[in-house]
């Protein structure tokens, strides 16, 4: 490849909106993350103001009251739904998402039950793996800066 010739960025496929203030949150997206060899995430904090504009049609209480996932085709899934979609991105996830689906009302039940206790899931989480988490998102969000920054030199 010659020094004119530009590499065409891949879109994500799918954006996930985290809580970035939720240590539990970061270190699930890690963990997605990490599984993610792909590089199908994009993660996204959903205190940032693309956030609100993927999300527009949700005001501030229900964007922050759950994580989200923003598919390439324009699609928005919420807590538990989300979890086939997502799954469906990863490697070896069509059958963990199949299943998140065809159980979708305990998949919800799961979620609500989860998040209603992620500031105490979060204080488990020890200051190493809070570590390695945020080292693992920026790094993410960092590929994907770039990659947005080589499509469009205005978008930063």
């Amino acid at each position: 490849m010659t020094s004119n010739q530009h590499v065409q960025p891949r879109r994500p496929g799918a954006t996930v909106l985290y809580d970035a203030d939720c240590g539990f949150c970061r270190w699930a997206l890690s963990k997605l993350l990490a599984w993610d060899r792909r590089r199908e995430l994009r993660p996204l904090a959903l205190q940032e103001q693309e956030a609100a504009e993927l999300l527009a049609g949700m005001d501030e209480r229900e964007r922050m009251a759950s994580w989200h996932l923003a598919l390439a085709d324009g699609g928005i899934a919420s807590g538990g739904a989300a979890f086939g979609p997502l799954l469906r991105l990863l490697p070896a996830g069509a059958l963990p998402a199949a299943l998140a689906e065809r159980v979708q009302g305990a998949t919800d039940r799961a979620y609500r039950m989860v998040s209603g206790r992620r500031g105490r899931l979060g204080s488990l989480v020890t200051d190493g793996a809070r570590g390695r988490a945020a080292d693992r998102i920026a790094v993410r969000e960092a590929v994907w800066r770039r990659s947005r920054s080589c499509s469009d030199p205005g978008a930063a």
